[in-house]
Parts: structure tokens; C-alpha cells; sequence
């Protein structure tokens, strides 16, 4: 007979097979076709599928997926705020930046999360340290985890076919985005979640 601890403890470790599920981090690496194939897609939702010139973000996303591991990544944001928001002459959303960019990181965090990736810090530049001449000056930076580079590219085509990111461009003065793979972390995110779900079990189980 099951009794209620051990049902409980059943409901927290499919929690938790759920939770790896999501989580994911290993995925099949993309192949040139996929990539392609993809790409069209984002081509399609966005409705540009007749375009003869392809934006410059196709080439990024080709050099993202180049040599793909299907492994999870990283990725550094470096973001510039323009003084006011750039929307198209007659929108009614306003000038102010940190709006727009609101908007945008209200739309995106759930197609983030629906793809296994989540943002892992954002910060607000203080002021200069080591600044080399002609360096770049940013005003924030975020780092935000995804689960695979194919996730990333499906979130995309979400995103053509939304066109939540006139948000983002509208906020944005410039921005600097490239992806890390971590030699040292002490983000043990699977690993919080394993305890936290244990130590569940344990108090159901023992109070």
C-alpha cells in the first residue's frame, strides 16, 4: 500500500525528472541543413521570405552554430541605452528607453523559459575601471543561460514571428553579444534543485 509520505515523494522526484527534462543542457548539434533550415524559418514568421538582402543577424547566427556541440551555453549581453526610445514616427509607446526595454524583457523572459534558458545576472555599470581608449562605454550587463544553440534559434523564429524585438531596438543604442563556455562556475543549478527536492523528501518523510 502506498502510504501519503511515500506518494509525496514520488509527486517531488517526477517534479524533479520533469525539472531534468526541462532543464536539458545535452542536445543533437546542429548540422548546416538545420541551421539553414531554421534560418528560413525565422525568414518565413518574420515575413520576409521574398527578401533578396538578408539581415546581418543571419551571418551572426551562422557563426553562433558553427562547430555546434548541442551542448548549454552562455551568453554575455552588453547593452548601451539610446537618451530616447527609437519607435516608428506615430507609435503611441513613448520615448522613454527603459520602458521599451521593459517591454521587451516582459515578452522574452517567457519564450526564455520555454526553451530551457533563463537569465543568470544583470548588472548595472557603475563607472570606469581598466577602459582602454575608444572602448566602448555600456551601461548594463546580463548573462543568460540557454539550454542549446537549436533552442536559441526556435526562440527566434518565436520572436520573428512576435516582433517583440522593435522593443529591444527601440531601447537600444548598440549592444555587444557573445557566447562563453565556463572554465570555472559555481552555478550548480541542477544541484540546488537535486537538495532543495531531497531535503523535501527527508522533511516529509521524518516531521
Amino acid at each position: 500500500m502506498i502510504t501519503p509520505h511515500i506518494a509525496i515523494s514520488i509527486v517531488f522526484i517526477l517534479l524533479y525528472l520533469a525539472f531534468l527534462i526541462w532543464y536539458g543542457g545535452k542536445s543533437k548539434p546542429l548540422t548546416q541543413a538545420d541551421v539553414e533550415f531554421l534560418l528560413a524559418e525565422i525568414k518565413k514568421r518574420a515575413g520576409k521570405q521574398e527578401a533578396v538582402d538578408e539581415p546581418p543577424i543571419f551571418n551572426q547566427f551562422r557563426e553562433l552554430t558553427r562547430n555546434d556541440d548541442g551542448q548549454q551555453y552562455y551568453m554575455v549581453n552588453l547593452l548601451k541605452f539610446r537618451k530616447k526610445a527609437l519607435y516608428q514616427n506615430g507609435s503611441s509607446l513613448g520615448d522613454d528607453p527603459m520602458a521599451a526595454n521593459e517591454r521587451y524583457s516582459r515578452a522574452i523572459l517567457p519564450l526564455l523559459l520555454k526553451h530551457g534558458g533563463h537569465p543568470i545576472f544583470l548588472g548595472q555599470v557603475q563607472t570606469r575601471f581598466i577602459h582602454p581608449d575608444l572602448a566602448d562605454d555600456w551601461d548594463q550587463v546580463g548573462i543568460v543561460r540557454y539550454r542549446s544553440r537549436r533552442d536559441m534559434l526556435k526562440m527566434a523564429i518565436e520572436i520573428a514571428e512576435s516582433g517583440i524585438d522593435i522593443h529591444k531596438w527601440a531601447a537600444l543604442e548598440k549592444t555587444q553579444v557573445f557566447p562563453v563556455k565556463p572554465i570555472i562556475s559555481l552555478l550548480f543549478i541542477r544541484g540546488v534543485v537535486t537538495t532543495l527536492l531531497f531535503m523535501m523528501i527527508i522533511l516529509v518523510n521524518f516531521l
